[in-house]
């Protein structure tokens, strides 16, 4: 549902300052975005074409990095911006009638580094979008906004209140559910094998996927890694999903 919620630090409430150039770019590109401020030193600034009813503040270095958190890599430019509008599940899942594009569904992943790099994976890799829950995922903010490196503007992030209820929902619309996880017996070129829209479904940091959620999946799947590492960090699970799954299609 909608994103809100965020540090004083990075904007108020229901306006989140992003920073850094993509970041900033992506947002000022997005006709579905509203900018509603902008800060930036004079370099930084040159040569943008910006809308002429946008305010703008010419700021140096240290002014920019007050309005951001502590070493928020900003590259002279902040912005403050209105949250997205939200998007319905129902509606995402009609956006891909040739029933090639993947979704990423995240159970309980709350650090908005690795939302933000799944993001940019997504992007990469044109999944038809990401799905979390509305309370144990991160909101929009400066940090999502840059791990995802302008994908926060082009990927489609729908919020559900009940993870279990979407997942019914996405398999009632043709998608086979494949939840990642350690403790599985096949792989996930395995669990490829049909052909089938697939829903990639990756668990939290650390704790994995809740069991309930692991129920509402079709097949349990694993990557096949070395035992000298345990498991991978999400976003690099993701991204390794998407890309097999890319891959099944081209080949």
């Amino acid at each position: 549902m909608a994103r809100k919620g965020h540090r004083p630090s990075q904007g108020t409430a229901q306006r989140p300052r992003f920073w850094g150039r993509h970041a900033v770019l992506a947002a000022l590109d997005n006709p579905e975005r509203t900018v509603r401020k902008l800060w930036g030193t004079r370099e930084a600034l040159s040569g943008l074409d910006l809308p002429a009813t946008l305010p703008i503040t010419f700021a140096d270095v240290a002014d920019l990095g007050r309005l951001v958190p502590s070493d928020a890599p900003h590259q002279g430019l902040v912005a403050e911006v209105e949250p997205l509008e939200d998007i319905w599940l129902g509606d995402l899942l009609q956006q891909d009638p040739d029933g090639t594009r993947p979704l990423v569904v995240l159970d309980q992943v709350t650090d908005p580094h690795n939302v933000g790099a799944i993001l940019r994976s997504a992007a990469a890799f044109d999944a038809l979008g990401i799905v979390t829950q509305d309370r144990h995922a991160p909101p929009e903010s400066g940090t999502v906004a840059r791990s995802a490196s302008g994908a926060l503007e082009s990927v489609p992030w729908v919020r559900v209140v009940n993870l279990a209820r979407a997942l019914e929902e996405i398999a009632e619309a043709g998608f086979w559910r494949i939840g990642l996880t350690g403790h599985a017996d096949q792989t996930l070129a395995q669990a490829l094998g049909n052909g089938r829209r697939f829903a990639i479904v990756l668990g939290a940091e650390g704790e994995g996927m809740r069991q309930n959620t692991e129920a509402h999946c079709d097949e349990l799947a694993k990557l096949p890694i070395s035992s000298r590492v345990e498991s991978l960090n999400v976003s690099n699970a993701a991204a390794i999903a998407l890309y097999a799954v890319a891959a099944r299609e081209a080949g």
